[in-house]
């Protein structure tokens, strides 16, 4: 069965997104990629004007819980290298997602 890690974040100011988005791209999700347990990643952005929350799906390889489990050691050992782009206020929310179903038009 197919599992992702499926996290929400969001840029620390509304004048910042470039860099946030740059950051995220050409460091963070690098980072998370290169632990055990991760195959890929896709962003997602807002499409429209209402703006929002960036979700990234990273697919897991393996046990997820594992997987998560090498993000936070990675995070308490500081070796993502991490941007004040990033918002903590609301923290990013991660959740282990597992395909439930996929549907291919016939």
């Amino acid at each position: 069965m197919k599992h992702y890690l499926m996290v929400e974040a969001h840029p620390s100011h509304p004048d910042r997104v470039d860099e946030f988005n740059e950051w995220y791209e050409t460091t963070h999700i690098r980072e998370v990629v290169a632990l055990d347990g991760f195959l890929n990643a896709t962003r997602l952005a807002p499409a429209d004007e209402a703006g929002g929350s960036y979700v990234t799906l990273y697919e897991i390889e393996g046990d997820p819980k594992e997987a998560l489990h090498n993000v936070h050691a990675a995070a308490a050992a500081k070796q993502f290298d991490m941007s004040d782009s990033l918002s903590f206020g609301p923290v990013p929310k991660m959740r282990i997602m597992q395909v439930y179903s996929e549907y291919v038009k016939p």
